[in-house]
């Protein structure tokens, strides 16, 4: 059965930044060809965040289409680490660390996709398969000067910062996995374009129709600024809890919530014309908390900020932990998985987002002397009691 052509522009126009070649793939889904969907992924961390939420959007549209996703697992790329945005060397991961992370990013990425439909591979199939002559036959079909065009490569140079030889390994190898798989897509955010060209780059050296790409775009996280990353504190991970989840998205500066709404939901911007700014961002959380958790979690959780913010009640239920005498409020913070580290709770607490009955925390080395309800951010709550 052909798809209509209003759904196929939807898929192709939707939060999406670059198509290459545009044309060739809108033909191709209109005639309702069966094709197979690459999106690779490096299991660096065991936890998603909304940044994640929409490649994985993306790939499911392609899914209710119809096409095959093909997950291919870099468990053998990760050991070297993508180079993309970096501005050092990344640091090598194990064989356990990427097992035990792609376990974790399996299970969250099952709220997006139906993974009975979707095809798995595992990198390391294939590419430990290539020693010796292979191997420099493959590499014969890059020159160097290809490699040094990439501006994350440039700036490490321009800096006086080494690129190691078996960096520029990676993007070879993700474009040599979609050779084995003989992809007709690759799926990807627009910071992966280069890695994703030298799939088709490949993929005519070894006279194969190159695949199309669909980039789509990158989110921002919850400083308005970065693109969202667990390293820079910004993210809304899939493993927040709703209420959690809600708040930190009525947190996102005003100027993203239309991109927010493109990227990670399917509302069409004209209903949004005739509520405010400050419904429609009550709107996106709902919307974002359904898709992740649930709709009695998004109702639940839109009740919980309305009281908190709203009517400016402290909630009764309140998640109870307990301090013992002598810590420090940077220490309860990460040992109550509150902050990632002491220099988050440290920047937490020095930039006013910490408080205590209503009283502000001035110092992160501060001595807790007392409990009471500590409010954490705009809209957090926790009961805090000395053992």
């Amino acid at each position: 059965m052909k798809p209509n052509e209003q759904l196929v522009n939807e898929v192709l126009q939707r939060g999406v930044e670059e198509v290459i070649d545009k044309e060739h793939l809108r033909g191709s889904l209109l005639a309702g060809k069966k094709l197979r969907i690459k999106f690779g992924i490096d299991p660096t961390s065991p936890n998603l965040h909304l940044g994640h939420a929409v490649v994985l959007r993306k790939l499911k549209q392609f899914q209710e289409l119809g096409h095959k996703i093909v997950f291919v697992i870099g468990d053998y790329t990760a050991r070297i680490g993508d180079p993309t945005g970096v501005s050092k060397t990344r640091q090598e991961l194990t064989q356990k660390e990427v097992e035990r992370n792609m376990k974790h990013y399996v299970l969250q990425a099952q709220k997006i996709l139906d993974f009975k439909k979707v095809e798995v591979c595992w990198n390391s199939r294939w590419l430990r398969k290539l020693e010796g002559k292979k191997m420099f036959e493959l590499l014969s079909m890059v020159s160097v000067n290809q490699m040094l065009e990439r501006d994350d490569f440039g700036q490490r140079i321009s800096n006086h910062r080494s690129v190691r030889i078996h960096e520029f390994l990676y993007p070879i190898l993700q474009g040599y996995d979609s050779v084995v798989l003989k992809t007709d897509i690759e799926v990807g955010g627009k910071d992966q374009l280069l890695n994703m060209l030298m799939g088709r780059t490949l993929m005519e050296k070894f006279n194969l129709k190159p695949q199309d790409i669909l980039t789509v775009g990158l989110l921002e996280g919850t400083d308005g600024v970065r693109k969202m990353s667990k390293s820079y504190g910004n993210d809304i991970a899939f493993g927040e809890k709703p209420n959690d989840m809600f708040g930190k998205i009525m947190s996102v500066p005003d100027n993203l919530v239309h991109k927010y709404f493109e990227l990670l939901t399917d509302i069409k911007p004209e209903s949004l014309k005739k509520i405010s700014s400050f419904e429609q961002k009550k709107k996106l959380a709902g919307a974002v908390v359904l898709f992740i958790h649930s709709k009695k979690d998004a109702d639940v959780a839109r009740d919980y900020f309305e009281k908190v913010f709203s009517k400016k009640e402290i909630p009764e239920d309140l998640e109870i932990i307990e301090a013992a005498t002598g810590e420090k409020w940077t220490d309860i913070l990460v040992r109550a998985k509150l902050s990632s580290s002491k220099s988050e709770a440290s920047r937490l607490i020095k930039g006013g987002g910490l408080s205590l009955d209503g009283v502000k925390i001035a110092r992160p080395d501060e001595i807790v002397l007392a409990g009471g309800v500590l409010k954490i951010g705009k809209h957090k709550f926790i009961r805090l009691k000395f053992k």
